[in-house]
């Protein structure tokens, strides 16, 4: 070992140490690149080599969708979205034993998809969902891990931000790497709710369905909650919206003619169905069907549009992220919920977010050219490819560090500077798959692996967030509950590792 490399591998460790102190990670990074490298490299090309890194970083045409879906996710919470969606699942899931553990997860799955902020996602949920299940009598250690699980899926559903920032480090485009997580995310959301309800219907005591009482509350606040003459008619035109396109998609490969689908001896037009089925069931005209269009309709069409362009190639990610980030601030609006107080929250919430992730990224990407100029990288990975194992426990090997390293770091210290450092021996593996399949493969196992680092102790962001706004709640039961839902990723990871496929089937069909 030179005395660079050695240089190098005490940069690291260095970093490690002084960051478990308590010290500001991306100051930090920066701080031990420009020493270090000042002393192994020279200080003109340490800092050379870091002008290059800071403005290839700025440079990057994806990172500007960062900033735009985080103003997404922030404005759709001060629009009050998700609370209308939590109150429509509650009341549609009432007579079900276990209806607030499942209508906690599928909120959180379905608002995941508008905005990949955790602690956003953790803190809404804990502040709606957790006075209901404990008026109700629910178990405090199974509800605050679906709430804390629940609340961390933004991290790996799109539009997650992880996973806008893995795809420049590992060399995918962003539309196959968000195709490819959602297998696994909606995997995983249905193993938490198979888990809950399992739980529920062993012991009812666990969670008990809701009586009649809080059924004719929740009823009565859905329907009398006073919403302004244009939603109404939004939450209409999305399902109308959303009714033609999807009968018009599905018939027209069963050789219907476009626009016109056969019911009975009549064509109506896809368009058509909702009107039709309107005056068929008087039901689809009462306050309760209009609660619940409101409360689900306008949420998922903005995600179906955000999502559905970028997935389908119609759109880059930073063009999807502005649209999204202008429809939700139109769904404040239309909801009256935009307003001075409103934007400056949002604004200010993204700000500080986005400050922090970018930072990071440019503080990362010069402490990672630093520690690879000085020879460490490579010398790690030429040690990983000569280790005398096949590579499925190589593969084993570089998951079960991630895993363990999610304990005491956040993802974008483990995206932006260790992943990097084993890219070379991701991209050697021979595992039957091509190199394109292999990365998406490999990127959605980092991104289930990464969730972790929000249940896991001692950091575990998602137990202090859920903690600050339940405080009926310790942080031992919080801890407890967590951890049957990370028994729950750890089976999932193993079963995408068995089973690539998982991922790998919507991006081959949006190829």
């Amino acid at each position: 070992m030179s005395a660079n490399e050695a240089l190098g591998f005490l940069m690291l460790f260095g970093m490690i140490g002084v960051i478990f102190i308590g010290f500001p990670i991306s100051f930090t990074l920066l701080f031990l690149a420009l020493v270090f490298g000042g002393v192994g490299l020279g200080w003109e090309q340490t800092f050379n080599l870091a002008y290059v890194q800071i403005w290839g970083t700025m440079k990057d045409e994806i990172f500007p969708a960062v900033p735009l879906f985080i103003f997404m996710g922030f404005m759709t919470e001060q629009a009050g979205l998700m609370e209308r969606l939590f109150g429509a699942m509650r009341t549609l899931l009432a007579a079900v034993r276990g209806s607030l553990y499942l209508a906690v997860i599928l909120t959180a799955t379905i608002f995941a998809m508008a905005t990949g902020i955790v602690g956003a996602a953790v803190t809404v949920l804990g502040i709606m969902a957790a006075p209901m299940m404990l008026k109700s009598g629910y178990d405090a250690r199974l509800s605050a891990g679906a709430i804390a699980a629940g609340g961390t899926l933004g991290i790996l559903i799109p539009p997650s931000i992880m996973l806008v920032v893995m795809g420049p480090v590992m060399g995918v485009p962003v539309n196959l790497l968000y195709s490819a997580s959602f297998g696994p995310g909606f995997l995983l959301a249905g193993c938490y709710i198979a888990y809950t309800l399992l739980r529920s219907f062993i012991n009812p005591k666990l969670g008990p369905a809701m009586t009649m009482e809080e059924r004719r509350v929740a009823h009565h606040e859905m329907t009398t909650e006073k919403v302004r003459v244009p939603v109404v008619a939004l939450g209409l035109i999305c399902m109308i919206a959303m009714s033609y396109l999807v009968a018009d998609t599905a018939f027209s490969t069963l050789g219907v003619p476009p626009l016109a689908v056969a019911v009975g001896p009549f064509a109506v037009s896809g368009a058509a169905l909702l009107p039709a089925a309107a005056t068929a069931y008087p039901f689809f005209r009462s306050p309760y069907f209009r609660a619940i269009v409101l409360g689900i309709a306008p949420l998922s069409a903005l995600i179906a549009f955000t999502l559905g362009t970028i997935i389908g190639g119609l759109a880059t990610p930073t063009e999807a992220a502005s649209c999204g980030a202008f429809g939700a601030t139109l769904l404040a609006l239309v909801y009256g919920r935009l307003n001075f107080k409103s934007v400056v929250n949002a604004s200010m919430g993204t700000m500080v977010t986005v400050a922090m992730v970018l930072f990071l990224a440019v503080a990362s990407n010069v402490f990672g050219s630093v520690f690879t100029k000085l020879g460490s990288a490579n010398l790690i990975t030429q040690t990983l490819l000569a280790i005398p194992v096949g590579d499925w426990w190589k593969l084993a090997m570089i998951m079960a560090i991630f895993f363990i390293l999610g304990w005491p770091f956040e993802w974008p210290v483990i995206i932006l500077v260790f992943l990097p450092i084993v890219m070379p021996v991701i991209e050697k593996l021979q595992l039957g798959l091509n190199k394109m399949d292999l990365l998406l493969w490999v990127g959605t196992v980092i991104a289930v692996n990464m969730q972790t680092a929000y249940l896991s102790p001692p950091v575990a962001m998602s137990a202090y967030y859920l903690r600050n706004v339940v405080p009926q709640w310790s942080l031992g039961t919080i801890y407890r509950g967590m951890m049957d839902y990370m028994v729950i990723q750890v089976f999932v990871l193993v079963v995408l590792l068995l089973f690539p496929w998982i991922a790998l089937w919507l991006p081959h069909a949006v190829r």
